[in-house]
């Protein structure tokens, strides 16, 4: 059980560090692209959280899928905001008659 937790927040902490440094290298004129392409894994993350906290095998695991199920949502829909509202800015404006 302790071996693959460790395991588990090994690879946890590596993934946090590795997001980090690749989303600081990348230049403003590539967020709206990037923003689609993580909106979409924020999307697997909720399906997985669902799938996570859906086993019940004790109530810290349902819990910990609730609050990720949550946190991903936020994510994803905040996420579609933003795109959406970055999108807006490159609309031309229509002409008053």
């Amino acid at each position: 059980m302790t071996e693959t937790l460790i395991a588990a927040l090994f690879v946890f902490v590596l993934a946090s560090f590795t997001g980090f440094e690749v989303i600081n290298k990348v230049p403003p004129t590539l967020h709206t692209p990037l923003m689609s392409g993580s909106n979409a894994i924020s999307g697997i993350a909720v399906l997985g959280a669902i799938v996570v906290s859906g086993e019940r095998n004790t109530s810290l695991t349902v819990i910990l899928g609730l609050i990720a199920v949550i946190l991903a949502t936020v994510n994803v829909v905040g996420g579609f905001l933003v795109t959406d509202r970055m999108l807006q800015m490159f609309k031309k404006k229509e002409a008053k008659a």
